[in-house]
């Protein structure tokens, strides 16, 4: 099985994905049913832009590796109310062994809501 590096070897910068989601109670910081802001929480928004982040990567590494987050740098800049779509984008910026550094954003239509960074590693998945 190759190392997590040369699995690495795949990966170019600029390889992107985006994933969209249609904002629902479970998503919003009023998951638990109190009265007060039904809108999209930052966990959820980070979420999303992660998942982003795994489909720019793991698809490029076969079935031995896959990749897990070690760091986020996000910010949240509106809200975002239950029914809207809210895109998150995920673009690969540098590569430094099994080290994957992404650029991550969020959307609702036009206007961007979050935006920032995040770091995945690559790991094996075989035992």
């Amino acid at each position: 099985m190759p190392s997590a590096d040369a699995a690495a070897q795949a990966l170019s910068p600029g390889m992107s994905a985006s994933l969209d989601q249609r904002v629902e109670q479970q998503h919003t910081i009023n998951r638990t049913g109190k009265p007060g802001a039904d809108v999209l929480s930052t966990p959820a928004m980070i979420m999303l832009m992660e998942q982003a982040a795994i489909e720019a990567i793991d698809p490029h590494l076969g079935g031995t590796h896959a990749t897990v987050g070690f760091h986020v740098d996000v910010k949240h800049f509106a809200p975002t109310p239950i029914g809207a779509t809210v895109t998150a984008t995920a673009e690969i910026t540098e590569i430094d062994g099994a080290k994957v550094s992404l650029s991550v954003a969020a959307f609702e239509g036009d206007k961007q809501i979050g935006a920032g960074s995040h770091r995945r590693a690559i790991i094996s998945i075989e035992d």
